[in-house]
């Protein structure tokens, strides 16, 4: 059924976005994806939920083109607020230099919306989560802790500089790290949402064959995260996410509970996770840290032929 000459990167694979080739030189990468309201302002959630749609398309290295809303809407309430989302949505996809060409919508009971994205890229230049190579560094793009301080704004827990950090966080696009990325040249590369670090990174493990050693003492949590997290503010997902990854993952002792759950927390809109070799890391670290959307930039971790497919964490 899925046995087509064109599919460069198809459903068989745990993959960003599917790959499908147009001539000997050039793939399409389309994706799909819907949020429910992780903001409480309409035009913030579309920009959310945009950047959250396009990312998968930067993930493996191509350039956005055209974008397709999907909305699930509860007939009652205001239309204002759809026009809200949907001007959050567009200001993304501008940003991102590409063009919404149409869309549909269906009757819901909770408000929903998302893109589907068509990009372009040069197929022999595809980045996948199946290339990562010993040798090769770990690079994480933006911090972590967006599901439980989500979660505590549900509570009514949050401050507002906590949720503003974040909501800014996830509606900046990943266009320039992925910018950078092709300039220079990686290994590999996922980015980070609902399966949190450890889940896209335990992909990256099996597919390409190595194993990953990550540094939670490296890693870049929202300053807020830890406590919220302290206080049981996790979100369901979060703890899927760690009863999945658990059987294929060493936690050192040093790693304490707070942070094995925040390694799992359940992203929107999360960074890049990106496997470089070594040689290359710190130019491109350099050159992310220099942009104002990728300051956060660090490296958190190593790619090791130890135990492939699987990942330590150590502190």
């Amino acid at each position: 059924m899925w046995d087509h000459p064109n599919i460069v990167y198809g459903i068989d694979m745990v993959g960003d976005a599917g790959v499908y080739s147009i001539d000997e030189k050039r793939s399409l990468v389309q994706t799909v994806d819907v949020l429910t309201p992780i903001a409480d302002d309409p035009r913030t959630f579309g920009e959310i939920a945009a950047a959250n749609s396009l990312s998968d398309v930067y993930a493996m290295g191509g350039k956005p083109l055209t974008a397709l809303n999907v909305v699930g809407w509860p007939t009652k309430l205001n239309t204002e607020i759809l026009a809200g989302i949907l001007e959050g949505g567009a200001k993304k996809v501008r940003e991102a230099d590409a063009v919404i060409i149409g869309g549909h919508t269906i009757k819901d009971e909770e408000i929903k919306y998302g893109l589907s994205v068509t990009g372009i890229i040069e197929t022999d230049k595809l980045i996948t989560a199946s290339d990562a190579k010993p040798k090769g560094l770990l690079i994480l793009t933006k911090r972590i802790g967006t599901g439980v301080i989500s979660t505590a704004l549900k509570k009514g827990e949050t401050t507002e500089e906590a949720v503003s950090t974040i909501n800014e966080s996830m509606a900046t696009l990943n266009r320039r790290a992925s910018e950078l990325m092709m300039k220079v040249g990686v290994d590999g590369c996922t980015d980070v949402t609902g399966f949190g670090l450890l889940g896209h990174a335990l992909v990256m493990a099996e597919q390409s064959n190595v194993g990953l050693n990550i540094f939670s003492g490296k890693v870049p949590f929202f300053e807020w995260a830890p406590g919220y997290a302290g206080k049981g503010f996790v979100p369901g997902g979060t703890r899927a996410n760690f009863d999945f990854v658990a059987s294929k993952v060493d936690f050192d002792s040093s790693v304490s509970e707070t942070e094995r759950i925040l390694l799992c927390d359940a992203q929107t809109s999360g960074g890049l996770l990106i496997a470089i070799d070594e040689t290359k890391a710190d130019s491109f670290l350099e050159a992310l840290q220099s942009v104002p959307e990728t300051a956060v930039s660090v490296i958190i971790g190593e790619v090791v032929s130890q135990h492939p497919g699987s990942i330590s964490v150590a502190s």
